[in-house]
C-alpha cells in the first residue's frame, strides 16, 4: 500500500460514516470533487466498486463493507498514535470521546462546554448521549458519566455534580382536575408520564422516607424515552412527571410546575465521571476531569 492509498482509505471511511460525499468533504475540510476523485482512484486501483451511489444516497457495497470492517480499527489506531504525539508535548490535545445520559449533557456539561473548549483549543470533544450504561473500553470512549450504582468496580469515578433530588410535579392546570397525591400509593389514581429505557423496560418510580424504600409501578397516557419530553408533557398538563430537581428549578420557581411528595424524595449522590483504571491518563482526559469535577 502506498501513501496515496492511505489517504484514500481515510476518505472512504469518512464517506461511509457520513453516507454523503459532501458531508465527508466538510468533515475532512477538502473539496467534494477531491472526495469523489479519491474514491474513484481507490476503486480503480483495487479493481472493485466500494460504494453504491444514487442521486440520494451513498452506501458501501459488500466489498466496501468488508474493507471498512478491517479498516476501522487500523484508522482508530492511527488516530490514537497521533493523539499520543500531541499528548507528548505536555499539553491537552487530540480527540476526546465521552458517553453521557442526555440530562447530564444538558444540565451539567452543556452550560460549561464553551469555557472548556476555549480553555483547551487543541482538544476535539465528542459527546455521545446514551442512557444505558456503556462499556467505554469496548465502545472506544475515554470516559463516561453515569450514576454510582451503574459503575463497574474496576472504574475510577469522580463526582461532577452536587446531590440530586427527585421531583414529582404537575402543572397548575393538572391539579385543577386532580387532587395532589399525599402518599406514593396515591399515584395509582393519577395520570403519570412513563419513561421507557432503551432495553424496553418502563421505569418504576422510586421513593424513600425515614429509611423506608418504596417502588411504585405507575400508569398514564404518555410514554417517553427522554426526560425533556417528560418535562414538556408535564408543562402541558398531560400528567405528573418524575424529574431531577436541576432540570426543573426554573419551572418550579416560576410556578409553571407544582411539586408534590417532596418528603418522599430525599437527596442522593449525583452522577460520576468514570474511566478505566488500567488506562494511562492522557492530558486531554485529565483536563476534562479537572474542569468538570466538583470544585474544578
Amino acid at each position: 500500500m502506498n501513501r496515496t492509498q492511505l489517504s484514500q482509505l481515510a476518505v472512504l471511511a469518512a464517506v461511509a460514516a457520513n453516507r454523503s460525499f459532501r458531508a465527508a468533504a466538510r468533515e475532512l475540510t477538502i473539496a467534494p470533487s477531491a472526495v469523489s476523485h479519491a474514491i474513484s482512484s481507490l476503486e480503480e486501483s483495487l479493481g472493485v466498486r466500494l460504494l453504491a451511489r444514487t442521486t440520494r444516497s451513498v452506501a458501501p457495497t459488500e466489498e466496501g463493507r468488508l474493507l471498512l470492517e478491517r479498516l476501522g480499527p487500523a484508522l482508530e489506531e492511527i488516530g490514537t498514535a497521533l493523539d499520543a504525539v500531541l499528548d507528548a508535548r505536555g499539553r491537552p490535545a487530540g480527540n476526546l470521546r465521552v458517553t453521557a445520559p442526555r440530562f447530564a449533557s444538558d444540565v451539567i456539561l452543556g452550560p460549561r462546554l464553551g469555557d472548556f473548549l476555549n480553555a483547551y483549543p487543541d482538544i476535539t470533544l465528542e459527546i455521545a448521549n446514551e442512557d444505558a450504561f456503556t462499556d467505554i473500553v469496548e465502545g472506544g470512549f475515554d470516559a463516561g458519566i453515569r450514576f454510582e450504582e451503574s459503575l463497574e468496580a474496576d472504574m475510577i469515578a469522580v463526582r461532577i455534580s452536587s446531590d440530586l433530588r427527585t421531583v414529582i410535579a404537575g402543572s397548575p392546570a393538572y391539579f385543577e382536575r386532580y387532587p395532589k397525591p399525599l402518599h406514593p400509593r396515591d399515584l395509582v389514581d393519577h395520570r403519570c408520564i412513563k419513561r421507557r429505557f432503551a432495553n424496553g423496560s418502563i421505569y418504576r418510580w422510586e421513593f424513600e422516607k425515614d429509611g423506608r424504600e418504596l417502588i411504585v409501578s405507575i400508569d398514564g397516557p404518555l410514554t417517553v424515552s427522554e426526560d425533556r419530553l417528560s418535562l414538556l408533557g408535564a408543562l402541558s398538563g398531560a400528567g405528573l412527571s418524575y424529574l431531577f430537581d436541576m432540570r426543573v428549578h426554573n419551572e418550579l420557581a416560576e410556578g409553571k410546575l407544582i411539586r408534590v411528595l417532596e418528603d418522599w424524595c430525599p437527596p442522593y449522590p449525583g452522577p460520576f465521571l468514570y474511566y478505566p483504571s488500567r488506562r494511562q491518563m492522557r492530558p486531554a482526559l485529565r483536563a476534562f476531569i479537572d474542569f468538570f469535577k466538583i470544585g474544578g
